[in-house]
């Protein structure tokens, strides 16, 4: 029962946090630790983020069913699925080459999660202040070389806390997107990159699928779908009236509290 709970509390972390610009790997790799949740294979954490993929699929179906409908005959429609095709490359190219020193080295390191939420939030700090005037208001409108810039971008969150949606975030809104653009234009993106990961590392941790895991993943998997799927739309509205400040603030202070608890010996 207090794996199925912990297993839970970590399912509603990924969910809550996938979509925010705070870095859900980075999140689950420190609570993991913290509450003492043994991982083996990284299996549990895999199969999780499924769950928040599909949540965000869900929520705009609409517009995946129209995009794939249209293809044969609608230009828009073969445009938006290039211009994903396109800000997805680069993580493919560089992941194929970076993926295991990330995996074995860096996410066994807590301090370079601290370290990255720290100066993550200091940059979306002065981003917010000095980004250049916003020229796309429709994420589905982004020029193509804007979005090749931003998966460029999203290069930068193979590093651990980082944070995927963050790093293209931060990436939008240096390229010319607006607030509520660069958050949309994310979430695009993250649905062929995300499934791509996860088709990818599925391979890998297949074998540590056991049946006396599977309650466990089952349980993560629909509390991180629920907790994505209810969040999503609040913070699109958040960031269009507020901005990404309170995000930075709060990726500053929980970087400096890993620091704190690493130095006490408490991680």
């Amino acid at each position: 029962m207090l794996d199925l709970l912990r297993a839970a509390l970590l399912g509603v972390l990924q969910g809550l946090t996938e979509f925010l610009p705070v870095s859900s790997t980075g999140h689950l790799l420190v609570a993991g630790r913290a509450i003492g949740y043994d991982d083996p294979g990284g299996v549990f954490t895999v199969m999780i983020q499924l769950g928040s993929i599909l949540a965000v699929m869900w929520l705009y179906r609409q517009r995946i069913v129209d995009v794939i409908t249209g293809l044969p005959t609608k230009p828009e429609a073969r445009r938006f699925a290039l211009m994903l095709f396109l800000a997805f490359l680069p993580a493919v190219v560089i992941g194929f080459f970076a993926t295991d020193y990330v995996r074995g080295v860096l996410y066994e390191s807590l301090d370079v999660i601290a370290w990255a939420l720290i100066i993550g939030g200091f940059l979306m700090l002065a981003i917010e202040r000095f980004r250049p005037a916003p020229q796309i208001v429709d994420a589905a409108e982004t020029p193509i070389w804007r979005a090749i810039g931003v998966g460029i971008f999203q290069t930068i969150a193979l590093i651990p806390g980082v944070s995927r949606s963050g790093a293209t975030i931060y990436g939008g809104l240096l390229l010319g997107l607006d607030r509520r653009a660069a958050a949309e234009f994310s979430f695009f993106l993250a649905m062929p990159t995300m499934m791509a990961a996860f088709v990818y590392d599925f391979f890998d941790v297949k074998d540590h699928i056991t049946p006396d895991r599977i309650a466990e993943i089952a349980v993560g998997f629909v509390f991180a779908f629920i907790s994505a799927a209810m969040v999503v739309k609040p913070f699109l509205n958040f960031v269009t009236r507020i901005g990404f400040g309170p995000f930075a603030i709060y990726r500053i202070v929980a970087g400096v509290a890993i620091l704190g608890a690493l130095s006490l010996g408490w991680l």
